[in-house]
């Protein structure tokens, strides 16, 4: 299961809004690429699709394809606002079991 921190869930939620999206979800996929392997991709969804597992998360509904369900499982999807490097989403997997240098991509 895929979980969201409440930052995060707080920062969707604003994001929806101003993009007048206030109803869709989230949706997390891994996929090929990056000099690990593997990276993250987090877009807009407001359709389940066949094999996607949906789990709700601090109000927000999540989207999860059934290749990326294995990957994922017991994640956290924090929003930080780090001065230095800027703000963004960061996926907190227990399942990584090696990133590259910039931690844009993943070893499972």
């Amino acid at each position: 299961m895929v979980t969201l921190s409440e930052m995060a869930a707080k920062k969707v939620g604003d994001l929806r809004l101003a993009e007048g999206k206030p109803e869709w979800g989230l949706r997390i996929r891994v996929v090929g690429g990056g000099c690990s392997g593997m990276s993250y991709e987090l877009g807009w969804e407001d359709a389940v699709a066949e094999g996607d597992s949906v789990i709700e998360s601090h109000g927000i509904k999540l989207y999860v394809d059934s290749q990326s369900a294995p990957y994922v499982d017991g994640s956290e999807i924090d929003f930080v606002d780090n001065s230095m490097m800027g703000a963004g989403f960061a996926v907190k997997n227990p399942n990584v079991k090696s990133s590259c240098g910039c931690g844009q991509s993943h070893q499972f």
